[in-house]
């Protein structure tokens, strides 16, 4: 029996760089005006977030890394090889697949992100925080927002990301264990029709017409969907936080953050049949219930149990949600801070 193909990431980033579209092309000027005006927003919004995420505490803890997260202002085709070095660091043995399909993947990715804290790429503080300019303009020319106010939302939002994985170094390495585990429990317990079913339920999930509810989920065994909705909760968590501190940012630096913030919820919730397709097929859509779901529990553990209520979940991997508590902010309460919080 002949081997299963495995990913080439190196090859599939560069690959992922020629088969995406450059996006819009503003002249040399407007380019670099660009690249500046992101670089010098995401320098402001380092110190905006710090204030507003409650990680202030955390990251005075020993261990904590202090400095601030190198940043990159790229293109799509940079972004994708970043990502794709992500990728390598993250999952040690082979990933089945075929590195065409994987460039596949980053190109459609690569015309959607807006910016990304990559933790495992090895930069002057652990990590660096990746802001894809072409897509930061075409969004807000799209969105038609003011677009000094809409880089430095958006750059308060990675940030974010950048201070969780600093004032939890221990983080990115629970993060890795868990896709690691899940991958080689797939790869070593899953025969080649069951990985079909799985790209087979792919394929019924970027058609509109049937199947809108399918997720991966629903051909994993049970210990692997266990540790899959896992790292959900985890996702949930970081995602939910930086979107309650980018809102919280709002206010006092970004004067049309109200504006942002209902025009960015209309637009990922756009029924567009491109976006509906483009979510479906990149997981979009279990990335949008991560917002909403992660930014409930952060308002309602801090509601319920008070500002600082939350830190413990940047004090080891016990003190992270479980997914039933995602749901459950009460819960998290009791089971972290004990009954009487």
């Amino acid at each position: 029996m002949s081997a299963q193909p495995s990913v080439d990431w190196e090859t599939a980033g560069v690959w992922a760089g020629q088969l995406t579209p450059a996006g819009p092309t503003p002249s040399r000027t407007e380019a670099a005006e660009l690249v500046a005006d992101l670089r010098q927003a995401a320098h402001r919004a380092r110190d905006l977030a710090l204030e507003a995420s409650g990680l202030a505490d955390a990251l005075a803890a020993p261990g904590a890394i202090r400095e601030p997260a190198q940043v990159l202002v790229v293109d799509r085709a940079g972004w994708a090889r970043a990502a794709a070095a992500s990728f390598t660091a993250i999952v040690a043995d082979p990933l089945p697949g075929t590195t065409g399909q994987a460039a596949s993947v980053l190109a459609l990715l690569a015309t959607r992100v807006l910016g990304q804290f990559d933790p495992y790429t090895p930069g002057p503080a652990g990590g660096r925080l990746l802001l894809v300019a072409p897509n930061v303009l075409r969004t807000e020319r799209g969105m038609r927002v003011v677009p000094g106010d809409f880089r430095l939302w958006v750059c308060a939002h990675e940030q974010t990301h950048a201070l969780q994985f600093a004032a939890a170094p221990w983080l990115a390495g629970h993060i890795r264990s868990e896709v690691a585990g899940l991958l080689q429990e797939v790869t070593s317990t899953s025969s080649g029709s069951e990985l079909a079913a799985m790209l087979a339920g792919l394929g019924r999930a970027v058609r509109p017409a049937t199947r809108q509810g399918w997720s991966v989920l629903d051909v994993l065994p049970k210990s692997q969907r266990v540790r899959v909705e896992r790292v959900t909760a985890v996702m949930s968590l970081l995602e939910g936080h930086a979107d309650v501190t980018m809102d919280a940012v709002g206010p006092r630096a970004i004067p049309t953050a109200a504006t942002l913030r209902k025009r960015m919820e209309a637009k990922r919730s756009s029924t567009a049949p491109t976006d509906l397709l483009l979510r479906r097929l990149l997981g979009l859509d279990v990335k949008l219930a991560q917002y909403r779901d992660g930014a409930s529990f952060v308002r309602a553990v801090r509601a319920a149990g008070g500002p600082d209520a939350l830190d413990a979940v940047w004090s080891g991997p016990g003190a992270l949600p479980a997914p039933a508590e995602i749901a459950d902010a009460a819960a998290w309460l009791r089971r972290v801070h004990g009954p009487g919080r």
